[in-house]
């Protein structure tokens, strides 16, 4: 084990223990490159907004070597209005349908269980429910029917308010006692536990101190006995971090991508399962050389 895992932390699982059914096995943390079919990303303000330019743009992350390629409809940056379901369906199921008939391993980022049936029947393989579960209440019988890997997150509340809530203790241990209430949730409304993927859900309803503090301690996540799935990238917290000293100005998004590899390589030699990322190619690079250093390092 890594110097870098804290002692609290359960022994590295080797990946492959905590793994839900039907998804990559490559023997490191694996790599999701983000889909945004979305007007009003944060990250690339809507680049991939058209479906033949949402399913191009999905290609080249598939090519640059994604594991999973997470398709979403809604932005869900703070302050964003929802789109309706049949919006959200008409941006999704083309790009979903291309992709996997393409041959990617599709994750669909939704909160919407109709939009999570519809997009597992176009060949979707895993839902990505930033809301986990509270958003609507069908969600969770629908994965459990659908029996297919499911990402449970932590959350307060939808984006327009959510930063209201952004009030903590002590943010690991709260994060966590929510957590393990929405797998309870899980568990009884049908799920099985080797579906459930969890994540701390950085910047949702959470100031950069708290993002910071859930990486740091990502063994108490993870100690929760599921795979735990990372999305930090090109974050505000990382802007702040990287303002510029001369006007204090947070670096821009399509700026953050060293910085979001530095915390890829952290969570994973923290045994983080997937990081959810914009660049593809540095974040393998990142689980690779995690991977490699690892092998060689004392148990």
């Amino acid at each position: 084990m890594t110097a870098m895992v804290q002692a609290s932390a359960p022994p590295h699982p080797g990946i492959a223990e905590l793994h839900p059914q039907g998804l990559p096995r490559p023997g490191r943390t694996l790599v999701m490159g983000v889909v945004n079919v979305t007007p009003d990303s944060f990250s690339d303000g809507g680049l991939s907004f058209a479906p033949e330019a949402a399913v191009a743009h999905g290609l080249a992350l598939l090519e640059q070597g994604a594991d999973i390629v997470d398709v979403g409809g809604e932005s869900t940056r703070p302050g964003a209005a929802r789109p309706t379901l049949e919006e959200e369906l008409r941006r999704v199921l083309p790009v979903v349908r291309e992709l996997a008939a393409a041959g990617a391993v599709v994750s669909v980022d939704t909160m919407r269980a109709e939009v999570a049936a519809r997009a597992l029947d176009a060949g979707a393989r895993l839902i990505n429910d930033v809301s986990g579960g509270l958003a609507d209440p069908a969600m969770l019988p629908t994965m459990a029917r659908a029996d297919a890997p499911y990402v449970l997150m932590h959350w307060r509340g939808h984006a327009t308010g959510m930063q209201a809530n952004a009030v903590y203790g002590d943010v690991v241990t709260e994060v966590v006692d929510e957590l393990r209430l929405r797998i309870e949730a899980a568990l009884q409304a049908g799920i099985r536990p080797g579906c459930l993927i969890l994540d701390p859900g950085l910047g949702f309803a959470k100031e950069a101190e708290h993002n910071w503090q859930l990486l740091g301690r990502l063994g108490e996540i993870r100690a929760l006995g599921h795979p735990v799935l990372v999305g930090a990238s090109r974050k505000s917290f990382l802007g702040r971090l990287l303002a510029d000293p001369a006007t204090g100005q947070p670096r821009p998004a399509q700026q953050r991508d060293a910085a979001t590899t530095a915390v890829s390589a952290l969570a994973a030699a923290q045994g983080a399962w997937c990081l959810r990322v914009h660049d593809v190619t540095s974040t393998l690079d990142a689980v690779r050389v995690t991977a490699r250093w690892r092998a060689e390092t004392p148990a």
